[in-house]
């Protein structure tokens, strides 16, 4: 079922005991044709998880939860269409890539709509969502990492007010927990960091 009509769904914060939707999800997004290029897990790595993984996933990002949020997008139906995840990045620390974070930052990964109800404004909405939720918990800023060649995600981070910082990192084999890998033989294929600074 597509629609056209974001006010359809509810956009809302998952709850611990909703593992098995969110993993169900998490599985499809990872056989996207892009998924190579959106994604540091294949398929194959995340459905031979055991259901304890997915369990502590849900509860450290669901409702309630301080250091990361995941949304969803709720349709009619019950049916989750579409997804990302808010991580809360301290200074001091260091980021999936091994950088230093310098300051309080909002980190969007796993966005992820169903093809069908792609074109419908949903993707908008969660970022929407995302960036309240980031903003609230004293965010500066909110970042993503994209893949250079992953055009399609670039237009629509800049449409709703994210650009480049100019932070590249480069991809190999093994990488981090972060979203948007790109694995490949020769020359290094790379990430493009894109920002958002707080309103």
């Amino acid at each position: 079922m597509s629609t056209t009509n974001p006010g359809a769904y509810v956009i809302r914060s998952i709850h611990a005991d909703e593992w098995p939707a969110a993993k169900e999800l998490r599985l499809a997004a990872l056989q996207d044709p892009v998924a190579p290029l959106a994604f540091l897990e294949t398929y194959e790595q995340a459905v031979a998880r055991p259901d304890s993984f997915w369990q502590e996933r849900a509860a450290g990002a669901c409702e309630g939860a301080d250091g990361a949020q995941q949304i969803i997008a709720e349709g009619p139906d019950g049916a989750w269409v579409g997804t990302l995840t808010v991580l809360v990045e301290e200074p001091g620390t260091t980021d999936w890539a091994g950088f230093p974070v310098e300051r309080k930052q909002g980190h969007v990964v796993a966005v992820f709509v169903r093809p069908e109800e792609r074109g419908s404004g949903l993707t908008d909405v969660l970022f929407d969502a995302g960036l309240e939720w980031a903003w609230s918990r004293g965010a500066e800023r909110v970042r993503l990492i994209v893949h250079e060649e992953n055009g399609r995600a670039q237009r629509f981070y800049r449409k709703v007010g994210f650009e480049p910082s100019g932070v590249t990192v480069p991809l190999g084999e093994g990488e981090g927990e972060g979203e948007g890998e790109g694995e490949g033989e020769g020359e290094a294929e790379v990430e493009l960091e894109f920002v958002i600074e707080r309103p």
